[in-house]
């Protein structure tokens, strides 16, 4: 939502504080403004005009973002803390941080998903038509996602090993589109295996397969649940 103002102030500088204020801005950077009249000292106070100024302030989806997110957390007793920093992908990355935070993660990171998939609606929501500037948000929860990443790594390279050893293609359990490409960009590093996803798209799983097309055309895949008792995360 945007939100508008008419400013007079001694000087420039003074009226866009003040309308920063007014429109609940962090910052003078964060406004939109139009300089009406400039100011004048004038001689000795005599003649002076002050400085008029019409500004306008839009939350950023960040900060849309992180309002949702304090609600949230508010409202289920949380007590943590957020950081904004710019992620690898154009996206901004929101870490939670606090006791009992763990619990925004959930299975395997189901919850998680789940809250960043709503961030990034609140962060994109357009109202009264208004065009807004399409920004992606990645939720990380204690540092979840660095540390499922190298999960799922350790089981690609266990898992290429196995169709290696035993000839046989080995097919993981489902996994969202982030994940599968964990899996997938992982098996490109290992010689003699390639992957493949198949399934729907709720429920796409990927196969680990020998590279030798003949030997994969006999290969007979193997239903694989991953074995996470060694590393698994919440």
């Amino acid at each position: 939502m945007r939100k508008e103002t008419t400013i007079t102030a001694k000087t420039l500088e003074e009226a866009l504080e003040k309308a920063a204020a007014e429109l609940g801005a962090p910052s003078v950077d964060e406004l939109e403004y139009e300089v009406l009249e400039e100011a004048k000292k004038g001689l000795f106070g005599i003649g002076a005009v002050p400085a008029k100024i019409h500004a306008s302030y839009r939350k950023s989806g960040v900060t849309l973002a992180l309002e949702f997110l304090t609600r949230l957390t508010q409202d289920m007793g949380l007590q943590v803390t957020m950081e904004v920093r710019d992620g690898t992908n154009d996206d901004k990355v929101i870490a939670i941080d606090g006791d009992n935070a763990g619990i925004l993660i959930g299975h395997h990171g189901d919850t998680l998903d789940a809250l960043q998939y709503l961030a990034n609606l609140a962060a994109n929501k357009k109202t009264d038509g208004e065009k807004r500037e399409y920004v992606k948000i990645t939720i990380d929860v204690e540092n979840y996602r660095a540390k499922r990443e190298e999960t799922l790594r350790a089981l690609a390279r266990r898992m290429a090993a196995r169709v290696l050893r035993y000839k046989k293609s080995v097919m993981l359990e489902p996994m969202n589109p982030y994940e599968r490409r964990i899996i997938h960009s992982e098996i490109q590093g290992i010689e003699g295996c390639s992957t493949n996803s198949i399934g729907s798209e709720d429920n796409r799983k990927i196969v680990i397969f020998l590279d030798d097309r003949s030997a994969a055309a006999h290969a007979t895949p193997v239903e694989e649940e991953p074995d996470f008792s060694d590393q698994e995360l919440y």
